[in-house]
């Protein structure tokens, strides 16, 4: 079946409902003072508030209820590798229950990505240095989602970093032709393809 076939549908029940979203990596503190890095393709955002969605029982939520700061970083497409290498890392020892049998502890989720922190400015958690896009953030409410096995965290931006590549000359616009983020597509891992056109309240 082609895309020229429209109206040709059929039920279907998939495992997931990735329908093409953008990936993260959320930086959080430990009780430690260390960080914990934690991929996720579960984030959107509605004006300067962004909704993000994570394991119940995973280490990230641990750390946000504790200590309600983060970043939100945005790698780019051509980073895909260095966030698979975390896929299977935990902050977490021993491995929480629920995890996939692969999972093993890592303490140091920056070196085992081969990515390097930069100290944020307004939150205690740091950002990825090569990432394109980075976001601190204070996490404003945490709660269950209605099957119990995740949880729907509200944080706010406080402060946002480009690099100067993806940003428009003179303005704090970015370059949506320059800046590509890494798309999560049904588990699989996508840029964007070409420029299509120009919304209406678009603001360049």
């Amino acid at each position: 079946m082609t895309l020229t076939d429209r109206g040709t549908h059929r039920v279907i029940t998939p495992s997931i409902l990735y329908f093409g979203t953008p990936v993260v990596v959320l930086s959080s503190e430990n009780a430690d003072g260390t960080a914990n890095l934690a991929p996720i393709s579960s984030a959107w955002a509605l004006g300067n508030v962004f909704l993000l969605g994570l394991g119940a029982n995973g280490h990230t939520v641990h750390n946000l209820r504790a200590r309600p700061e983060l970043v939100i970083n945005f790698p780019s497409p051509d980073q895909w590798q260095q966030v698979e290498r975390l896929a299977l890392l935990t902050g977490a020892d021993p491995v929480p229950a629920g995890k996939p049998a692969e999972c093993r502890f890592a303490a140091d989720k920056f070196g085992a990505a081969g990515w390097h922190p930069t100290p944020s400015e307004l939150v205690r958690p740091p950002r990825i240095t090569e990432c394109p896009a980075q976001i601190e953030a204070t996490v404003t409410n945490l709660r269950s989602d209605a099957s119990g096995q995740f949880i729907i965290v509200e944080a706010t931006a406080v402060r946002v970093h480009a690099d100067t590549g993806i940003v428009i000359d003179g303005t704090s616009h970015v370059d949506p032709t320059v800046w590509s983020p890494l798309i999560y597509n049904f588990r699989h891992y996508f840029g964007l393809g070409p420029h299509l056109g120009k919304a209406a309240r678009a603001e360049h």
